[in-house]
């Protein structure tokens, strides 16, 4: 009898150039490294693609160290790595307090920062604190060799994003993160759950506010950040951020509840870290 994996393709390359051939030559195909979201589709019956490209060997992707000054954080780094690594917990701790809530122990022990980013899902744990912290996005393929997209640049779209079918995420560069940093993710659960309405935001001279699952993509919110800099109240931030933001009503929440919930967690923040 077939199962629901008899009709898949898998290449299973032994070095990041071998994989970076096999998306030039023999893609298309999709990438796959922890798998955590792929099996949920796969499950319900609705997986699209059937040739995939398995990263999860790739060590050299797994790598978080400081370079040239800069926090570099490898694609194939899993949530658990994200919490027990020293430079990370000391240069971005939102980020761990971020890869504490991904789902379970099992899920953050396989999930993936590459994966969570790739899959581009405006509800992604991690990608508002790549978002507050201005990261860069390091994309790699064989014809073309490295290039280095801004995060807040990375996205064009719901689930749409500048990564071209034959390149691979394979790290973030965060540069230092000056002021004190905070995250916040509102679930029906306080894990294990896709968020509501998740927060990251950094307090500093110039503050950084990044919202994800009220808009299609990661939130940025320039004009909030700015208000506050120039010493607006609290009030005047919220007013300023409703419009920043698109919520929508959908099977988990209703746009007026996620207006108001960022609102609150903009003041919660902004007391905080005061």
């Amino acid at each position: 009898m077939r199962s629901a994996v008899s009709a898949l393709e898998v290449f299973e390359p032994r070095s990041l150039s071998d994989a970076l051939r096999v998306l030039r030559d023999r893609g298309p195909a999709t990438p796959l490294a922890g798998a955590t979201d792929l099996y949920v589709h796969l499950n319900a019956g609705s997986l699209k693609p059937q040739r995939f490209v398995n990263l999860w060997g790739l060590d050299e992707l797994r790598r978080i160290e400081a370079k040239r000054g800069l926090l570099s954080i490898g694609a194939l780094a899993t949530f658990t790595d994200c919490q027990r690594s020293p430079l990370v917990r000391r240069r971005l701790p939102m980020l761990a307090a971020a890869a504490r809530e991904v789902g379970g122990a099992q899920i953050q022990n396989r999930g993936t920062l590459g994966g969570n980013v790739a899959n581009a899902s405006p509800a992604g744990d991690a990608l508002p604190v790549l978002a507050a912290a201005e990261a860069i996005v390091v994309l790699r393929s064989a014809a073309g060799g490295a290039r280095r997209v801004p995060f807040d640049s990375f996205y064009t779209g719901y689930r749409a994003s500048v990564m071209r079918p034959d390149e691979l995420i394979v790290a973030f560069e965060i540069p230092p993160v000056p002021g004190r940093q905070w995250f916040r993710k509102v679930g029906t659960r306080l894990a294990q759950a896709i968020s509501k309405i998740v927060v990251a935001a950094v307090r500093d001279t110039r503050p950084r506010i990044a919202l994800g699952s009220v808009g299609p993509t990661v939130v940025r919110a320039p004009r909030t950040e700015e208000a506050l800099a120039a010493g607006a109240s609290i009030d005047e931030a919220r007013a300023m951020l409703e419009t920043e933001i698109t919520p929508i009503d959908d099977i988990r929440s209703t746009a007026a509840y996620r207006s108001r919930v960022a609102g609150n967690l903009l003041a919660r923040f902004w007391k905080e870290t005061s």
